[in-house]
């Protein structure tokens, strides 16, 4: 059940002088003080029953107790006198000895930053989410010993290897695919100050802080040998690779670039990857040695192994198609890809056999190699809202589109520019990717996200309601989450004097999961899959599944994983204290989920 708009000073913090009238042994229901929506909301049958039975009782009771006292005569000769009902109150709470002890919010910020790393979970298979374990899946959170201490400016997983990013931007990998023999995480790639990565079926596709693009192989024994000489497992040439630090590469150098232009995002597939530039023009190029895209997602019409213009086979490509657009954001899933313009359009391209691409296709063709727009409009015809995209994620055979839609008319002024955050979702449903609660096989139509759209919280500051966004979607092969961009809290005393100082707690972000679950890659410790977003258990908390109320039948209250946004603290040991910023991200990938402490 959603409960009532509260202030956001009770989130996370129990009472703890208000005393409760209740007849005994009637237990009163805990709070879960959560988010408000304006969609109607039908309340739990068991708290709704507990609630009316308890009043009912109350009532009863002091009805009796009353009666007799004012209709004396009413009173049968020699029947027994009803007793007063017993009036039991809280006893008055004892006092924490730490804010951890009164809130798990409080504790996991705490953690957050004296305890920085990665978890990960799920597949085990290619030893990546537990390189020291010869476990097939890891079902609950668990720390990389390897990254204890450690804050990443990036990491990206698959269920046969990972990479990260280290602070100083060295290139980190292990994982089965990577070697069999390595005994855990290895740096690969020096000197080259990494930024961001993404990954394909087999490359590393690599942007530095300078804009220059590298494309390294997973595979540590393709990294050290020639590749001029092609493998029996590859299709496809290579030539004139560079090295640095005995590691060979590639480099993506996107053609005509402007004065002072340079790559500043890239996203991959698992064929194919997109170059976003500052200046908002997307490039496209083949990140894979094993397939060249055939399904469009290059966004360049016609362009095949057999058409390619001379020169590397993985050269970047302008999409033509969206020149002059201003592109903000782009995103890629397994075979398709999404861009989303300064002015909220979004364009789609690639592989659309699952509807992935939010619209339907001729009849016969499964695949558009022509950026086309996203008529997200229709989604609010008939309303008077007027829809503008913010964000864009994909993953696997999955789009996913935050949406603000404002009222641009309406016969109450006061509602007039009120915004509303929607979340829509379109592509494949059978794992319960959608998070809509249905299992759907394919929706080429997107379908809103109830669970992640129309939220509301009060905000002290401001003295307003205002909507929940989200901070960040990630999406995997079959799973997903999202991470809500709620009102969080990090700046509680540290002191413990005071015993009013201590009920101010720290308190971070919602997240929430949902879809496949075949490898325990949810985080709920079990396999089934879920087909709506959930809660699940804290990083070091018990393994439990926490529901979107958030407490079970009988009232008792589940703590919930949050993760902390980003701040300034200082790590390190005493006497060598370094400030540095930090926030907490998650990841999803094949099979796999993470997250981790980050630049």
């Amino acid at each position: 059940m959603v409960s009532p708009l509260l202030s956001r000073a009770a989130l996370g913090r129990p009472p703890s002088s208000v005393k409760a009238l209740r007849l005994s042994p009637t237990a009163a229901p805990s709070q879960w003080v959560r988010y408000a929506s304006s969609a109607t909301q039908m309340p739990r049958p068991g708290r709704r029953a507990l609630g009316l039975l308890t009043v009912m009782v109350a009532s009863g009771a002091g009805a009796l107790w009353a009666y007799p006292r004012f209709f004396p005569e009413s009173q049968p000769v020699g029947s027994p006198q009803p007793g007063k009902a017993e009036m039991v109150f809280e006893k008055p709470r004892k006092k924490a000895a730490s804010k951890e002890e009164i809130s798990s919010q409080h504790l996991q910020v705490k953690n957050s930053w004296e305890h920085p790393g990665v978890y990960a979970w799920g597949s085990n298979a290619g030893k990546v989410v537990a390189p020291d374990s010869n476990e097939t899946v890891v079902k609950t959170p668990r720390r990389i010993p390897y990254f204890d201490g450690q804050i990443l400016r990036d990491l990206k997983l698959d269920r046969n290897f990972g990479v990260a990013v280290t602070e100083n931007g060295d290139l980190v990998q292990w994982g089965a695919a990577f070697s069999k023999d390595a005994a855990g995480p290895t740096v690969t790639l020096k000197g080259k100050d990494i930024a961001k990565i993404a990954i394909s079926r087999d490359r590393v596709i690599a942007l530095s802080s300078n804009g220059s693009v590298y494309s390294i192989p997973v595979a540590k024994a393709d990294q050290a040998v020639d590749e001029k000489q092609p493998t029996k497992s590859s299709r496809l040439p290579f030539w004139s690779p560079e090295t640095s630090s005995s590691t060979n590469y590639r480099s993506l150098k996107p053609e005509n670039l402007g004065w002072g232009e340079k790559v500043v995002d890239v996203k991959s597939g698992l064929e194919h990857c997109l170059l976003l530039t500052s200046k908002g023009r997307v490039f496209s190029a083949v990140s894979s040695s094993e397939e060249f895209p055939s399904k469009g997602q290059l966004g360049i019409p016609g362009l095949t192994w057999h058409t390619r213009p001379t020169g590397p086979y993985d050269q970047p490509h302008e999409v033509k198609a969206l020149d002059g657009r201003n592109i903000k954001a782009i995103a890629t899933g397994d075979f398709h890809s999404l861009a989303l313009d300064s002015h909220g359009h979004v364009f789609a391209f690639g592989d659309n056999s699952s509807g992935q691409l939010g619209f339907e296709t001729e009849v016969g063709t499964s695949t558009v190699d022509t950026p086309s727009p996203l008529p997200i409009h229709k989604l609010y015809s008939g309303t008077d809202l007027a829809p503008k995209v913010t964000s864009i994620a994909a993953g696997g055979m999955n789009s996913f589109f935050t949406v603000d839609a404002t009222k641009t008319h309406n016969q109450i002024p006061a509602e007039l520019g009120r915004t509303t955050a929607d979340t829509w979702v379109c592509g494949s449903g059978i794992h319960g990717t959608l998070g809509t609660g249905k299992w759907t096989h394919v929706s080429p139509t997107p379908t809103k996200i109830k669970a992640l759209s129309n939220l509301y919280e009060y905000d002290e500051n401001t003295n307003r309601i205002t909507p929940i966004r989200l901070a960040r979607l990630a999406v995997g092969s079959t799973h997903a989450c999202a991470v809500l961009d709620n009102i969080t809290h990090l700046t509680a005393s540290s002191s413990a004097e005071e015993t009013t100082i201590k009920t101010d707690t720290n308190f971070g972000a919602d997240i929430l999961w949902w879809g496949g679950n075949e490898h325990y890659q949810l985080g709920t410790g079990k396999r089934n899959n879920v087909n709506a977003p959930v809660y699940i258990a804290p990083l070091d908390g018990p393994s439990a599944q926490v529901q979107g109320g958030g407490g079970d039948a009988a009232g008792v209250e589940r703590h919930r994983l949050q993760i902390t946004p980003r701040t300034t603290v200082r790590l390190g040991e005493e006497g060598k204290w370094r400030k540095v910023s930090v926030e907490q991200r998650v990841e999803c990938g094949r099979f796999v989920s993470g997250i981790y402490s980050g630049a």
